[in-house]
């Protein structure tokens, strides 16, 4: 799949089967549901998952909180715009085997 197909796809119903939570959540963030997007990755422990929680707190406008979900997934601040941020995690995220 790739950013355009992904993209194309927020105009379904659902997201598409079998995507893993953190693309999911950016799926769900991406059409509104930010509560969901967050229960998603709220509990997952992966660097993923803490990346994507990241991007949502700083979303929300909780610089610390995003701070911390930064770190918890080794990388730095994002400082870009949103819509960057977000493309660069789905790219990234399709692009995990």
């Amino acid at each position: 799949m790739t950013l355009d197909t992904f993209t194309r796809t927020l105009h379904d119903d659902a997201p598409p089967a079998g995507l893993p939570a953190p693309l999911e959540a950016l799926w769900y963030e991406a059409r509104g549901d930010w509560d969901r997007a967050h229960r998603l990755v709220q509990d997952d422990p992966s660097a993923e998952a803490a990346r994507v929680h990241a991007y949502l707190h700083r979303k929300e406008g909780d610089a610390g909180n995003a701070a911390y979900w930064y770190r918890r997934a080794g990388q730095p601040r994002c400082t870009g715009s949103l819509d960057d941020e977000w493309r660069a995690l789905v790219e990234a995220l399709l692009a995990q085997p």
